[in-house]
């Protein structure tokens, strides 16, 4: 038998994302009078995609989903995959991911590995879906189902209680303070008044966010992920099926890299008793700088996970943008050079100049459907790094991105190195 021949690169050549929080049934969405579903969402999101790479359903030889909260399926991909009609057929590879917020950089990273070691050609990755179409209690009942364990002793809600403990954790141990963490959703809030699609349009104060609702003991309501409906998909080719359509080597972005790590599900119940063992993000940013031989410096754009604001600020610490223990101080200078350049010069300042993360928004306030919002990091990476980021928003000459996405608390973390050009 003749050995597999790899393909030089595996490209991201589409991307679809459909509106957040639909409030009409979108075109072969959803029929008229119901909710819109995740499968509706995941279906509506792939088929953006598709006609964005130029390419049709029977092109596809893998499918990759990520599950539900809303409407969860057995076998999420196989589900999607018979409702759309690739299956039953043959050659095809159809894959569920479940590792959490991290699901769609890792289903990125699966799809890679299926058209390098597995023969496929043609890719999809989708997630979708609607937890904003929960009522607040059952959606509090999903969330912290997903969790809950005896052990960790977390109080509803589980997940936010999860993310507030490790808070004050890097409060205790390296002197982040409150208001570096609020600088998160702040800074988060100006870029997201900045995408047309995002749920954010107007812009937050420290203030502001220190004096909402509290959750948790260190976390308010504006520093929760917002809860959303939405449907996201990216299509990746090989080199080969590029070949064989005509298209372009260099068409779309490369994915030139990427690393994986885990941590437990849920943190001790002490705060004295947390380590850095529990956090996985520098050990797959890590394994994904390594596999793509660049570092940081060589990054131009980074779409980090950044569900509450503790989450940020240890991803930017992670990939090396600010030592461990300094990424507070990092974000929060970086949020007041923002709000002095804005009021120097409203109309011709970029924040992305200073600050080339989460150009659209980020989890805090793009807007967070699940499992859905790693996509839309991976989208955002992909409009800066073929320029379609449109002048609000575009890195001047971004030519490598970095994608993360978080699982659980701090339990899954799946990292991506892309690239425009051959590489």
């Amino acid at each position: 038998m003749p050995p597999i021949r790899i393909p030089k690169s595996v490209r991201i050549i589409g991307t679809g994302i459909t509106p957040l929080n639909p409030r009409s049934p979108a075109k072969h969405a959803v029929l008229a009078g119901q909710k819109v579903s995740p499968s509706a969402l995941m279906q509506q999101a792939l088929r953006l995609a598709l006609d964005n790479a130029g390419v049709s359903l029977k092109d596809l030889n893998g499918l990759i989903a990520v599950p539900s909260l809303a409407d969860t399926h057995f076998m999420e991909a196989h589900y999607l995959a018979t409702q759309i009609g690739l299956l039953p057929g043959k050659s095809i590879i159809v894959r569920t991911v479940d590792t959490g917020g991290a699901g769609p950089v890792t289903g990125l990273l699966e799809a890679k590995r299926m058209i390098q070691m597995e023969g496929a050609d043609l890719v999809a990755v989708v997630a979708g879906d609607a937890v904003k179409n929960l009522s607040g209690e059952e959606f509090l009942k999903r969330a912290d189902q997903t969790c809950n364990h005896p052990e960790a002793e977390l109080p509803s809600p589980v997940i936010p209680s999860g993310y507030d403990r490790v808070a004050q954790y890097q409060m205790k141990n390296f002197g982040t303070t409150r208001e570096q963490l609020a600088a998160c959703s702040a800074l988060m809030s100006i870029m997201a008044s900045r995408h047309p699609s995002a749920l954010t349009h107007t812009p937050r104060t420290i203030t502001e966010i220190l004096s909402a609702r509290h959750v948790a003991p260190v976390t308010s309501v504006l520093e929760c992920a917002r809860r959303a409906d939405g449907g996201a998909a990216i299509i990746l080719a090989s080199s080969s099926f590029l070949e064989r359509k005509g298209l372009s080597r260099n068409t779309g972005v490369v994915v030139v890299g990427g690393g994986e790590a885990s941590g437990p599900l849920f943190p001790p119940k002490r705060i004295e008793d947390m380590s850095e063992q529990m956090f996985s993000c520098e050990e797959a940013a890590g394994v994904a700088y390594d596999e793509a031989q660049v570092g940081v410096r060589d990054i131009d754009f980074f779409g980090l996970y950044d569900c509450f604001p503790i989450c940020l600020i240890r991803a930017i610490e992670a990939v090396g943008l600010a030592p461990k223990g300094h990424g507070g101080s990092f974000v929060e200078e970086k949020y007041y050079q923002i709000v002095k350049g804005l009021e120097r010069d409203p109309d011709g300042f970029k924040p992305q100049d200073v600050f080339p993360i989460n150009t659209h928004g980020g989890l805090l306030a793009f807007g967070a459907p699940w499992e859905v919002p790693a996509m839309y990091n991976i989208i955002e990476a992909y409009d800066q790094l073929t320029n379609r980021a449109g002048p609000q928003r575009q890195v001047r000459n971004a030519r490598r991105a970095l994608v993360y996405g978080n699982g659980g608390i701090f339990s899954a973390s799946a990292v991506a190195v892309l690239g425009r050009g051959s590489y």
